[in-house]
């Protein structure tokens, strides 16, 4: 059943929660999707059958929660998760990052440390804005972009994305791969080979980058951006499962 939590700025955050065994699960979507998701609703269903607390949500401006999501940005997002983190879950948690959600994760890691047990993320994308959408602009695009605000991106999975200034102004305030990165708990990092939208080449980074002593990255062969086949999803569980027995 959803429920509504007041966030930041009087924004409401729409979440599902399952009372259980910690450490919780955080499940942190993607960028322009919801908590309805295959990944997430999947992770629920696990932590059902294993008594796990597990928490999905949606960001303010996707799914039910409140907002715009032209208007929303990394640092709004980041806001929504960790008082969403803060208010409905008790104890460190491990975190499922799916894609955005994974930068969000590394984010929530280095802003509440005490809260993180455990990671796995999924396709993870940090400081896409600046690694992926802005080098991926042509000069016009850009002069667009900073002159009116917002242009269109095409999408794979629907309408074109709508990418602000702000949305890429605030991103550069929230890197990772620019600093040091400690992450001294279980990490498990999943991706697919065929993904189109999250180069093979930053999860390795990623893994190169980050600091942590038990610390693990998975390519999957043919899995694309979504992972969430049979098989894929399998490997989440098993990536989480893992991640709880470690900490």
């Amino acid at each position: 059943m959803t429920e509504f939590l007041d966030g930041p700025l009087g924004r409401r955050i729409a979440y599902n929660r399952l009372p259980g065994d910690g450490p919780g699960v955080v499940f942190l979507g993607g960028f322009k999707s919801d908590m309805q998701g295959t990944k997430a609703v999947f992770l629920e269903d696990w932590a059902r059958a294993r008594g796990q607390a597990f928490l999905r949500f949606d960001y303010s401006g996707h799914g039910e929660s409140s907002g715009n999501f032209e208007a929303g940005c990394i640092g709004d997002w980041l806001a929504d998760a960790a008082v969403a983190i803060e208010a409905l879950t008790e104890g460190p948690q491990v975190l499922v990052g799916s894609s955005m959600g994974g930068w969000i994760s590394l984010l929530l890691a280095r802003a509440l440390p005490e809260r993180v047990a455990g990671l796995v993320t999924v396709a993870a994308a940090p400081d896409f804005t600046e690694r992926g959408f802005w080098p991926g602009f042509s000069d016009l695009e850009r002069a667009k972009l900073m002159r009116e605000g917002r242009i269109l991106r095409p999408s794979d999975y629907g309408e074109p994305y709508v990418i602000t200034r702000r949305l890429i102004e605030d991103g550069r305030d929230h890197l990772v791969m620019a600093a040091p990165l400690n992450l001294p708990f279980p990490v498990r990092f999943l991706q697919g080979t065929a993904d189109r939208d999250v180069p093979v080449a930053w999860a390795s980074d990623l893994l190169a980058h980050a600091q942590g002593e038990d610390m693990r990255l998975l390519l999957v062969k043919g899995a694309d951006h979504r992972f969430s086949t049979d098989e894929c999803l399998g490997l989440i569980a098993s990536a989480v499962e893992e991640v709880l027995e470690r900490t």
